[in-house]
């Protein structure tokens, strides 16, 4: 089923929301992750916190661009007291953003925004980046 202009907004807006909340989710597990073996994983997530705000920019210039309006929403943040339920907690949102990059990705090509489609291509690939860190840090 063809995608409208509109529904690519309500996606794209959909996602801006989980990028707000995983900038926030970053931040916090950041702060609260301790031990010496996180050292490097901590230092990370505060890295990932202002790349997934960067995302959001990109998203709410895009939906601007299209006629949409962005939304100041912000999607579910997961917390945890233990490092590693955190690092699985971040690992799931960013293989679900992949997933919806990749769909968002054809969304915007059937609709002929090349455009948008590269600025997601570029999301996609840090997504990726900060789902290989993860799954370094939790050893997998």
């Amino acid at each position: 089923m063809a995608t409208t202009k509109k529904e690519l907004i309500e996606n794209l807006n959909h996602d801006l929301t989980l990028e707000y909340s995983a900038a926030i989710q970053y931040i916090n597990h950041g702060a609260v992750m301790t031990g010496a073996a996180y050292g490097d994983i901590i230092k990370e997530l505060k890295i990932h916190a202002i790349e997934e705000i960067q995302h959001a920019v990109i998203l709410a210039d895009q939906i601007d661009f299209l006629g949409g309006k962005p939304s100041v929403d912000v999607g579910k943040i997961y917390t945890a007291d233990e490092n590693d339920e955190m690092l699985k907690q971040d690992l799931a949102g960013e293989e679900d953003a992949i997933e919806r990059y990749k769909e968002r990705i054809d969304q915007a090509e059937e609709l002929k925004e090349f455009a948008l489609s590269q600025q997601l291509r570029s999301i996609l690939a840090m997504e990726q980046e900060h789902a290989m860190d993860i799954k370094q840090a939790l050893g997998k």
